[in-house]
């Protein structure tokens, strides 16, 4: 008599181990760009003050700074996160260029946040446009769009949608 075989067969040991294989790599990549996106949160965070500084410059002078010593900000390479390297302001718009501890997929790149106003009435408060995002109906982005970011990695207030106005 033959006795009983307990435990797995080495063809279901291998099996098991090609779906757990199979399983990671679909979530790695998933994962990476969650990682990438929260990355690219705490850039458009740091952004807000410098939005101000702007905004204030605009107000008074219904012109956009054209850098960071007008705007009233650090210099650029002085205003540094975890994973943004430096922010930089140039005609109004600021250049978040990610760097430091960031991903390597994020490095180097850079996000624009530009500033959109209604011509010829400054009295209006801006709007400001992230990335490739479509610029508000009637108003006018001011600034270069130097976003480099690949589209998967921008939060979705930053991609375009397509809408004319």
């Amino acid at each position: 008599m033959k006795p009983d075989a307990s435990g797995f067969t080495l063809i279901e040991l291998m099996v098991v181990i090609a779906i757990i294989g199979i399983m990671a790599t679909m979530a790695v990549p998933s994962y990476q760009d969650r990682v990438i996106r929260a990355q690219v949160s705490e850039g458009l965070a740091l952004a807000d003050f410098a939005k101000q500084a702007v905004a204030q410059y605009y107000s008074k002078t219904h012109r956009m700074p054209p850098d960071n010593q007008a705007a009233g900000l650090p210099p650029a390479e002085r205003i540094v996160g975890t994973y943004v390297e430096q922010l930089a302001v140039h005609g109004g718009a600021l250049k978040i260029v990610f760097g430091n501890q960031s991903n390597h997929n994020l490095a180097g790149k850079t996000l624009t946040i530009r500033p959109a106003a209604v011509p010829d009435y400054p009295q209006v408060p801006l709007s400001w446009v992230c990335g490739s995002a479509d610029v508000p109906r009637r108003m006018t982005a001011l600034g270069v769009n130097d976003t480099n970011l690949p589209a998967v990695y921008l939060p979705i207030d930053c991609r375009s949608i397509g809408v004319k106005g």
